[in-house]
């Protein structure tokens, strides 16, 4: 049944100890989810979602999942860690905790609730580690079916790498593309849409996938009756099963307590995914959750007594217990002494996972506290109300840093001695800066590859040259260089490949590199995210294009709940510096002309928004992240790509700075500040206005994420005292996160001698016909006026009001 790396068949002793260790792993992993249960109700942890139930197929999983292979799962996958060596007890209640100490805690160093688990992919600096020779997970999230697009690319990774020649970067990531992307997911949540469209995705790509679906009849409390049709999902999915005629999944249905008939289709599906690169899903049914759904809920409520003794009896491990007596593997007495001494190791593990959380609180907590009693006896007026808080502080046994924080931060407040007042001043001023930093770094990459290291290089122009290529011919050409510089990059979306994009910008590349490299994919654009982000996580550079910026609602999740917290979650040991290509701004039609720019930014922090004026600015910006190692949005101008550009020289090699604003035109009265498309009808405002006698700064802002990190545009309102934000998003849209950053982060307020403006879109989606566009965002004659009118406030003689 079971056979080693060169298919000898195992000897009965080695059959024995391999089931017995087994064994075990299922027993500590079950000790540590009813350990876990206790002590989220005892208050110790703040909520528990454990993998009890699912122990013998995950650790049939594990016996196939070999170095290379990728797991992107669900939040029930505790046994599969534990059997692949990559959790422990002590580790297990450490995230439970919350601790936020990644020696204790590396699955995520408290960021994360129990259950959602890891594996490092990088070094201390950021660097890729050799994922070929270890066991990798990608980091789990909590939204249902949200692991899910991720899969489809780290399995569509292996077939790059299997296909494409010439990708130098390889050998870290792929042994001839041999690895196998395996997905874990509760049968509940295959009824989300992004189960779906990764199933079919999956199918028509034909990658390395190994799908198991665990199946215990419930979501939460509600009975798979009303989840899926048929109750089976297996069974709905047959037309995906490939035939000699067609290519599809091979699909298997075993039973979740049946240890030696899963460790068999596991191995069977292993080979099939691994050598033939065909996509596999496994349906593991008759599963139990002995526990209930998490710590916020009992099963009771919704099981009948008749469920429940069936759970009791097909309980996995139980059931694997008599099979291992059955066939004389050990006996009863002899598993009972094993239960008995992980029962002890695990409550073991527990305490020291606890004490290593708690003790350096209480340390901090008996600091505090003699601090405290030095104050309340300097206190001349409020020693009793000091002396109060004194007393609940040393009645918390267990105290988090949040308890001391606030009682210290309140008696501030009472302090009249000088002295006294310093000293608590600074010990909260340093214990928040100490502390912050473990719930708040690595948003963004913190490595010698982050945007900021590259430096600004300039087109370089033949000398008279004039504008004599259309926008899109720009980032073709620019493409085209890209596409050979590096050849681990390739690019995909919907009419991408065969002809060229919808605007041409791709013209000639898919006969030029192939259709693995520069690729046509369906009209699913959350997969297409998905595809990106798992493929940039095995250190390829892919470029997801999402055809209007409309559409990336239908990917908004997974950028913001995958991509954008990546290196948050992981604290920085994972990475995937995806470039997601999209077009918007002005165009016709309430979907296709939207600048949904608020929503965005502020779904997507952690992923940098840049949004060029022209397709020079943007080619800079593909060149510049292609040199980094962050996921980025670039927003190119719809209404760019037939407007002449000068033709560069030096193609794939200048580099727009992210970050940084640029001054397109020089003014003394009035700042003017915008992006993208919106930025040419500024510059035609600016100029009428200029005839009369106003003279405007135009600032385009370039990245709204990141935003002038050099604070130029407080620099400009120094020297104008006057500001107006321009925006194509619905009123408070963008333009409220530009004025914050320039008003509050920047200071500008100081120099304003008039109030601060906005002028944007209306707060209707924009409509259809060039009328539409005229009346729906802002115009050229609304700029004109917009500005004359804060004019005539300042000087109503020289400026007279237009409209009187």
């Amino acid at each position: 049944m079971i056979k080693e790396k060169n298919n000898t068949t195992l000897t009965f002793e080695d059959f024995k100890t391999e089931v017995l260790n087994d064994y075990k792993i299922a027993v500590t992993s079950r000790e540590c989810s009813l350990l876990g249960r206790k002590e989220v109700l005892t208050g110790k942890a703040k909520f528990g979602i454990f993998g009890d139930g699912k122990e013998v197929p995950q650790l049939a999983m594990a016996k196939a999942f070999q170095n290379g292979d990728f797991r992107s799962g669900y939040y029930r996958d505790q046994t599969f860690m534990m059997a692949i060596g990559e959790l422990t007890p002590k580790q297990f209640f450490a995230g439970l905790y919350g601790h936020t100490d990644l020696d204790f805690d590396p699955m995520s160093a408290g960021r994360q609730m129990g259950g959602h688990f890891v594996t490092h992919s990088l070094n201390e600096d950021g660097s890729w580690k050799d994922l070929t020779k270890q066991k990798n997970s990608s980091a789990d999230i909590s939204p249902t079916a949200g692991q899910m697009p991720r899969l489809l690319g780290l399995a569509q990774a292996s077939k790059i790498y299997r296909n494409v020649d010439g990708i130098t970067i390889k050998d870290k990531f792929s042994v001839n593309g041999n690895e196998v992307a395996w997905g874990t997911i509760g049968n509940a949540s295959t009824s989300e849409g992004l189960f779906f469209e990764t199933i079919n995705a999956a199918g028509v790509l034909q990658v390395p996938m190994v799908m198991s679906v665990w199946d215990d009849e419930y979501g939460i409390s509600v009975h798979a009756k009303h989840q899926t049709t048929k109750e089976n999902i297996s069974e709905i999915l047959k037309g995906y099963q490939r035939d000699e005629d067609s290519k599809g999944y091979e699909i298997f249905r075993v039973k979740g307590w049946d240890y030696a008939e899963l460790v068999s289709t596991y191995e069977k599906a292993a080979a099939i995914a691994r050598e033939e690169h065909v996509p596999v899903l496994i349906h593991v049914n008759e599963l139990t959750q002995p526990q209930g759904h998490s710590t916020s809920g009992s099963h009771e409520r919704y099981k009948n007594a008749e469920r429940l003794g069936w759970e009791r009896d097909y309980d996995c491990i139980r059931q694997m217990r008599l099979w291992m007596i059955a066939i004389n593997i050990a006996s009863p007495e002899e598993l009972s002494e094993i239960d008995f001494e992980i029962k002890k190791e695990v409550l073991e593990a527990k305490k020291e996972a606890w004490n290593s959380f708690i003790n350096p609180i209480i340390e901090d907590q008996k600091n505090l506290l003699v601090l405290l009693e030095q104050i309340s006896a300097a206190s001349i007026n409020h020693k009793d109300k000091i002396q109060k808080y004194i007393s609940e502080l040393s009645a918390i046994k267990s105290p988090l840093k949040k308890e001391m924080l606030v009682i210290s931060r309140k008696i501030l407040r009472f302090i009249e001695v000088p002295n006294s007042k310093a000293l608590l001043s600074e010990w909260i001023t340093s214990y928040i800066a100490d502390t912050q930093g473990k719930f708040s770094s690595n948003l963004y990459s913190d490595s010698a590859q982050n945007v900021f290291s590259v430096e600004k290089v300039l087109p370089e122009y033949a000398e008279n040259a004039k504008p004599d290529l259309d926008g899109r011919m720009i980032l073709r050409d620019n493409f085209d260089a890209l596409f050979t510089k590096y050849p681990e990059t390739l690019i995909f979306g919907e009419d991408v490949g065969n002809i060229g994009d919808v605007n041409q910008g791709l013209e000639g590349m898919q006969e030029k590199y192939g259709e693995l490299r520069v690729a046509d994919v369906g009209i699913r654009e959350a997969t297409i995210l998905g595809q990106g982000i798992g493929m940039a996580l095995r250190g390829l550079r892919p470029i997801a294009e999402i055809q209007y910026l409309d559409y990336l609602l239908y990917a908004i999740q997974i950028m913001s709940d995958d991509l954008a917290t990546l290196q948050y979650r992981t604290v920085g040991k994972q990475k995937a510096p995806l470039i997601i290509r999209t077009r918007g701004h002005r165009l016709e039609g309430i979907w296709h002309s939207g600048s949904p720019m608020g929503m965005i930014i502020n779904a997507i922090r952690g992923i940098h928004v840049l949004v060029p004026r022209n397709m020079t600015q943007a080619a800079g910006f593909y060149n510049t992240l292609l040199e980094c190692d962050e996921p980025a949005l670039v927003i190119e101008c719809l209404n760019g790509y037939r407007l002449k550009e000068k033709t560069p020289l030096n193609f794939g090699e200048f580099k727009t700075p992210i970050g940084v604003v640029e001054t397109l035109k020089e003014g003394a009265d009035i700042t003017l500040v915008s992006y993208g498309s919106t930025l040419r009808l500024v510059e035609q405002a600016a100029t009428e206005l200029l005839d009369l006698g106003i003279d405007c700064e135009v600032i385009d802002i370039q990245s709204l994420l990141p935003f002038d990190v050099n604070h130029d545009i407080v620099k400009s309102v120094a020297k104008t005292n006057r500001l107006l934000v321009i925006d194509e998003d619905v009123p408070g849209g963008a333009s409220a996160f530009i004025l914050q950053q320039i008003l509050e982060e920047q200071d500008a307020y100081k120099y304003l001698d008039s109030k601060p403006q906005t002028l944007a879109a209306k707060a209707h989606r924009p409509a259809y016909g060039t009328d539409g566009d005229y009346f729906s965002k802002p115009s050229a004659e609304d700029i004109f006026e917009k500005v004359y009118n804060m004019m005539n406030e300042v000087n109503p003689a020289k400026f007279p009001n237009l409209y009187q």
